[in-house]
């Protein structure tokens, strides 16, 4: 079994910049990939972006692209979200998921294990 924790998120005025981390425990963290995915109230979950493991390569929603950057640091078993240029469509609850699969997928319903969230507010 796979634990995930977030932590990073907080208040931030619009152009600022956080870093969300995505640490990963229970076992040796060998999923295939780790998505990032974020959900506003009343709008449903939706995919940021992901990195491959094992090679680094990274993908981006349009909505972000250019804006945010995914790394992983395999020693720590740990991901990060390093958001810059916010905006207040930001604004939402982010969560970190692996998946066993081995593909990087858009759906959410393709990952295995989730962690509990950590809320972003961008202030305009």
């Amino acid at each position: 079994q796979v634990q995930l924790v977030e932590s990073g998120g907080g208040l931030v005025q619009a152009g600022g910049s956080l870093r969300l981390s995505c640490a990963a425990s229970g076992r040796t963290f060998s999923s295939y990939g780790m998505g990032w995915f974020r959900q506003a109230p009343g709008k449903e979950r939706e995919f940021v972006g992901g990195i491959n493991w094992k090679i680094g390569r990274t993908y981006y929603a349009d909505s972000v692209k250019g804006r945010f950057t995914i790394s992983r640091d395999n020693v720590k078993n740990t991901a990060y979200l390093q958001m810059n240029s916010l905006k207040a469509e930001d604004t939402a609850v982010y969560h970190c998921a692996a998946t066993d699969r081995p593909y990087l997928s858009g759906s959410y319903r393709e990952y295995d294990y989730w962690g509990q969230g950590t809320q972003v507010t961008v202030s305009s």
